[in-house]
């Protein structure tokens, strides 16, 4: 004899349900981080206008600079604003996760979207993981300085026992 059992599976709940209080920090966040998105970008664009104005204000500064700095100075015009353009692109991509968190956290909280609050939380994953990257990077710059640093002691504490 058969049985014709049909089973039914259970309708999967969410792994996590977050509370009023969670929500209210998220929205709370989410204000801050795009206050904080905003004034980044407020900030690139003064880093920007001052990267543009670094090669002349050094160039002036040679002009004016008697001695034989001079002439570095006015090399070093082209570095700078290469490094502060560097380091502006950097910033506007911290300014960018940060803003993207807080406008799409602040939505998916406000209309109960989990797809929102989900693409929020990747926006903070990808500014974590450029904190984290950049951390490393900085980490290992400072490793090499700091051998370089040695090797040039040695270096020149050679030079003088000679």
């Amino acid at each position: 004899m058969e049985t014709n059992e049909t089973f039914e599976q259970p309708i999967a709940e969410p792994g996590i349900i977050l509370t009023l209080e969670a929500q209210s920090y998220l929205r709370e966040s989410g204000k801050w981080a795009s206050f904080l998105g905003i004034l980044g970008f407020i900030y690139c664009a003064f880093i920007l206008i001052f990267a543009f104005f670094a090669g002349s204000i050094f160039s002036k500064a040679a002009e004016v600079s008697p001695n034989s700095m001079s002439l570095l100075l006015a090399g070093m015009g082209g570095f700078i604003t290469f490094f502060y353009i560097l380091i502006d692109v950097v910033y506007f991509f911290f300014s960018l996760y940060l803003y993207q968190f807080g406008d799409k956290i602040k939505r998916g909280i406000m209309f109960t979207d989990t797809a929102h609050v989900t693409a929020g939380l990747g926006k903070l994953k990808s500014f974590f993981k450029l904190w984290g990257i950049l951390t490393i990077i900085m980490l290992c710059l400072m490793v090499l300085a700091i051998i370089g640093f040695i090797v040039i002691g040695i270096g020149a504490a050679s030079m003088m026992n000679k």
